[in-house]
């Protein structure tokens, strides 16, 4: 299993804000944080590949805004967010190193990977702020006959479909019930009591990362027979990321590339 990670740069506290009230955030403390992540990613059997820095972006670190895997194949983004479109080549160089065949999201639509939820063969878009009718044809079109079904489903109160809602491993849908437009378009759904509580991501073997800042949500997932392992990113929370978003999973086997480690 390998996750594509990339580091905070310069301008991190110049991050875009949408739904939320712009408040300091620490570079320091970031990196340390990222730091943390990536170690837990690891500590959990994951491989974990650097890209190469975007320090002319300050959100280049929610590196799944820029791809959406679906088996070995890449759907690069075009993000809904002009200033963000930059962040994209150097994602696509690794994705190729790696033996993934790739296409690109054109103008004019837009799609960013935090608005995609993937649960078994369907594959949820969110329709809002960031991702437009156009990008979700567009996947559609590319995933269709790889044996995907794309779902649209709206997003009006956060700023992505994953900032509203994840999945359990076993396909359960779990979220905070203010943030979510529609809870009964997902087959099954969890509410829980925190909002950072809506973000897990499915480390294998029962292991869910989720934020230290979801206690409750903690104690609840582990009643239910998880294993969640906490990690603290609340720099990233100010700037309206959570754990999905700080990683793109692939889940396979891929050869070394040559870049590893870069």
């Amino acid at each position: 299993m390998i996750a594509l990670v990339r580091r905070p740069g310069p301008r991190l506290t110049e991050g875009l804000v949408t739904h939320i009230e712009r408040v300091p955030v620490s570079s320091e403390a970031a990196l340390a944080q990222w730091d943390a992540y990536v170690t837990a990613l690891t500590e959990n059997g994951w491989r974990c590949l650097e890209v190469l820095p975007a320090d002319d972006h300050p959100d280049a670190v929610f590196i799944e805004d820029t791809v959406v895997m679906w088996r070995n194949a890449a759907v690069l983004t075009r993000p809904g967010a002009p200033e963000r479109r930059g962040e994209v080549d150097a994602v696509e160089s690794h994705l190729a190193d790696l033996g993934c065949f790739t296409l690109r999201v054109q103008a004019p639509g837009t799609l960013d990977g935090g608005d995609v939820l993937k649960i078994g063969d369907t594959v949820y878009v969110g329709r809002g702020g960031r991702t437009n009718a156009a990008g979700i044809a567009q996947l559609r079109a590319a995933l269709t006959p790889l044996g995907a079904r794309v779902v649209a489903v709206p997003v009006t109160r956060v700023l992505h479909l994953k900032s509203a809602v994840t999945a359990l491993p076993d396909g359960t849908v779990i979220g905070h019930p203010p943030l979510v437009d529609d809870p009964g378009l997902f087959p099954s759904f969890l509410p829980v009591p925190e909002e950072s509580g809506a973000h897990v991501v499915d480390l294998g073997s029962g292991r869910l990362l989720i934020a230290t800042s979801a206690p409750r949500t903690t104690t609840l997932l582990a009643d239910l027979g998880w294993h969640p392992v906490p990690v603290d990113i609340g720099e990233f929370e100010k700037l309206e990321g959570c754990v999905t978003c700080l990683s793109v999973r692939l889940r396979g086997t891929y050869p070394n590339p040559h870049r590893a480690g870069r």
